[in-house]
């Protein structure tokens, strides 16, 4: 128990959120339903904006040439394996790029490939069947003829008709030359070369011409460059996934045959341009080969040439043995010069000698090594002459004239050989400077050698070098050569041209949903534009803020004209409300009396009441006449008082009399029960003479006494006055009134004429304000109808049945 207890706040809070919850949920669904009504209420134009949608649609797929979709895909092969020349290029050094699949993508849109297939399928000559609502395509089987012009240039442009007759003839008319039309027809036989105003044509029978064949066709010559530019933006070249090398190619054309072919061709002129790239490549390598041997070839040439010179000007033949004969000359020069210092030596040692008084009369030594036989043979003469003297003289003295001559002769052999030993000594002196040169060129070879042995091995090796790559490149000359001979394509085509067997445009069931969805959407949108600028009180919704009771509303009467059902405001001055009647006015009347006792009260007492409007023609005048039958076919005692002095739109329903109202306030008339009008069931009090003072007459004191009278005599005393924005009649006449009803007119009165109603019902202007809406047009109105109108109400009235005129009846016998 305590714990239900202490759950019941929040299960309260719980409730009101659910209860907010279900408002908003309710408002939301209020508002679409708002819609649907409101939308539904306009289905006229729903039904011919449709028609209109459909009719435009089947228009349209009927003028509108069928258009399909040609599609294939390729494979670019990977260059896995690289072709001979670019095996080539690697082996020179040359980085060869591979496939790349968007620059082959790029390659296939080219202006140059389009220019192709546009040559080589004569796209620039349009053939077609005319047709009913538009031309009709004729290529490949269709097609009987073909037609040449070789006297237009590639720039111009022209058209004609052209009739296939049975006898093989053609008739050709409706010329036109670069837009200009051109007068004349004429007829000649297929197949041979005619003059026409177009210059030269032939026309020449298809694969699929037949004898006898009747057609007529319009032949259409675009300029070259346009046919092109056509075919061009008509390609759509993609790469399937970025993993694969598939490149899927569409072209979409209104013949089938003709986008298959176009495809083909596209791919052909593809390969054939990738050979011919190709056969580039390998044509450059050989041109480059063949300037890298002519260089090569003059490179080594001129190294060949100087080795040789090198070598004729140093007399070098073989860099080794030149080495050892240098060294071998420098020992030998070297020995021959230390043997000729001895002989140098010993010749100035043997002259020293001579010339020394120490030694001058002793031996002078014999095989001194000097190396010269004349000089030895006068040493040995000299040496056996001074024997002699020495021998003579060991047995005689020096004046011994043989000793004496001996010395003299010594003297003179002494002096010869010194002449000798100079001789000797300038000799050797010679020798000695050949040797020392032959010495210092041998030197200078053997310093020479190892700077000829490197430059020789520098050039020898450049030699070499240059030798092999001649030779590689004269093996891949040959190499190129071959595979020029025979280079295969980089793609394979894995889904040949097909086109759709289907239309890819245009697609019937898309343009038939566009045409719906159109049909719906642009009527509801004119309808809620013009629903957006209404400013006017447009039913029973806009009423919700005021606070003044609302009594009922008035659907618009109706009247039937032939078979159509037609809505409008009844002006004829009739009363609409019948004894026994089910009808929707009849009801609503009833719904309004039913209110308006309510809130009067069902005491019995007597009641006053006024009926105004803001606006004229809001109906109030229909409204009053109405009504007032409405409560007299009850049983109750009514009258209807004109108080519009100005309109007498009331007066009108009894044929406007000569006097009335107007001429009892005014004195004329001395009781205004003589002026008294019976209208069925209800007394009518008219205008009469329409014063011109309306406004002072209700400040007569016989007004008042005759509101009093009426009020004692009537159940119900129903005022009809004029509209509160136009005189002041309405405000003079509501202090004898106790309920004001304002009568307002869907679609007339401004929604902003709410705020004063609203004003004045706070402030009490108006006794006991309440309003009656009056004219809804539609039974499925946004703010009517089906949301607010009477076509409920006459269904429950009549499906129900209970509240009918016999009631009515019995309520007046009670």
């Amino acid at each position: 128990m305590q714990r239900n207890l202490n759950q019941s706040p929040a299960t309260g809070t719980e409730t009101a959120a659910q209860a907010a919850s279900f408002r908003q949920n309710a408002e939301g669904f209020a508002k679409i339903k708002d819609i649907i009504f409101l939308m539904l209420g306009h289905w006229k134009w729903f039904v011919l904006s449709l028609a209109v949608a459909f009719g435009a649609a089947y228009y349209y797929l009927q003028i509108t040439p069928k258009v399909y979709t040609a599609s294939a895909a390729i494979l670019v092969k990977s260059d896995e394996k690289n072709s001979g020349s670019e095996d080539m290029l690697l082996d020179l050094g040359i980085k060869a790029q591979k496939v790349n699949i968007t620059n082959e993508i790029m390659s296939m849109l080219t202006g140059s490939v389009a220019d192709e297939i546009t040559r080589r399928l004569q796209l620039n000559t349009e053939y077609y069947h005319p047709g009913t609502f538009h031309k009709a395509v004729a290529y490949g089987v269709e097609l009987p003829v073909t037609v040449e012009l070789p006297d237009l240039g590639q720039a111009e442009s022209a058209s004609f008709s052209l009739q296939l007759r049975k006898d093989s003839t053609i008739r050709i008319s409706s010329m036109v030359l670069n837009d200009k039309a051109l007068d004349g027809s004429l007829t000649f036989s297929m197949g041979k070369p005619v003059k026409t105003p177009l210059g030269i044509m032939t026309v020449k029978p298809s694969p699929y011409y037949r004898e006898g064949f009747q057609d007529e066709l319009t032949i259409s010559r675009i300029p070259f460059s346009t046919a092109s530019a056509q075919i061009r933006s008509s390609i759509d070249a993609r790469q399937r996934n970025n993993r694969a090398s598939i490149i899927d190619i569409t072209y979409s054309d209104q013949s089938r045959t003709r986008a298959e072919d176009i495809l083909s061709t596209l791919v052909a002129v593809y390969n054939e341009n990738w050979i011919k790239d190709r056969n580039q490549v390998t044509a450059s390598t050989t041109e480059f080969i063949k300037e890298r041997l002519s260089i090569i070839e003059s490179e080594l040439g001129n190294v060949d040439s100087d080795i040789s010179d090198y070598k004729s000007r140093n007399l070098v033949t073989d860099v080794s043995a030149m080495g050892g004969i240098a060294l071998s000359q420098m020992n030998s020069s070297q020995e021959a010069g230390r043997e000729l210092d001895n002989r140098v030596y010993m010749t100035k040692y043997l002259r020293n000698y001579l010339t020394d008084g120490m030694h001058e009369k002793e031996q002078l030594p014999a095989n001194s090594g000097i190396d010269n036989p004349s000089i030895e043979a006068q040493i040995q003469a000299y040496n056996q002459l001074l024997l002699q003297r020495n021998n003579h003289l060991s047995i005689s003295s020096e004046q011994n004239p043989l000793v004496m001559d001996i010395d003299q002769k010594l003297s003179t052999m002494k002096g010869s050989i010194l002449g000798s030993l100079d001789n000797e000594l300038t000799m050797l002196s010679t020798q000695k400077r050949a040797i020392s040169s032959a010495q210092s060129q041998a030197v200078s070879k053997i310093a020479a050698n190892p700077q000829q042995a490197k430059y020789l091995l520098s050039v020898e090796r450049q030699q070499k070098v240059k030798e092999s790559l001649y030779l590689f490149l004269l093996q891949k000359r040959e190499e190129n050569e071959l595979s020029q001979a025979f280079t295969a394509y980089n793609t394979r085509l894995i889904e040949h041209p097909t086109a759709s067997p289907v239309p890819v445009t245009p697609i019937p069931s898309r343009i038939m949903t566009f045409a719906l969805i159109a049909g719906l959407f642009v009527p509801a949108g004119i309808i809620m534009l013009i629903e957006s600028f209404n400013t006017a009180v447009r039913g029973r919704k806009d009423l919700q803020d005021l606070h003044a009771p609302f009594v009922g509303e008035i659907p618009l009467a109706t009247q039937r004209k032939g078979k159509r059902r037609v809505a409008r405001e009844v002006s004829d001055n009739r009363v609409v409300v019948k004894s026994g009647s089910r009808s929707i006015m009849n009801e609503a009347f009833r719904v309004v009396r039913t209110n308006l006792e309510f809130i009067l009260g069902f005491d019995g007492g007597h009641h006053v009441v006024m009926l105004s409007s803001m606006n004229p023609g809001s109906g109030k005048t229909f409204t009053c006449a109405n009504l007032s039958t409405a409560l007299a076919i009850k049983g109750k005692k009514v009258i209807a008082v004109d108080l519009d002095l100005r309109r007498a739109s009331l007066s009108a329903y009894v044929d406007n009399p000569a006097q009335g109202v107007s001429n009892y306030l005014s004195g004329q008339v001395a009781d205004y029960h003589d002026v008294i009008v019976r209208l069925g069931e209800l007394d009518v009090l008219p205008v009469g003479t329409i014063p011109p003072n309306p406004t002072e007459l209700f400040f007569h004191p016989r007004f008042a006494r005759m509101m009093e009278e009426l009020k004692e005599n009537y159940d119900y005393v129903i005022l009809d006055c004029p509209p509160v924005e136009i005189v002041a009649d309405a405000a003079i006449i509501s202090r004898y009134a106790e309920m004001t009803l304002f009568i307002i007119r869907a679609h007339l009165m401004d929604r902003s004429f709410l705020a004063d109603i609203e004003n004045w019902y706070q402030e009490r202007r108006y006794p006991n304000i309440s309003v009656i809406l009056n004219g809804t047009r539609s039974e499925f109105s946004h703010y009517g109808g089906s949301r607010y109108g009477y076509q409920r109400y006459g269904y429950h009235y009549g499906h129900y049945g209970e509240y009918t005129d016999s009631a009515e009846e019995s309520e007046k016998r009670s």
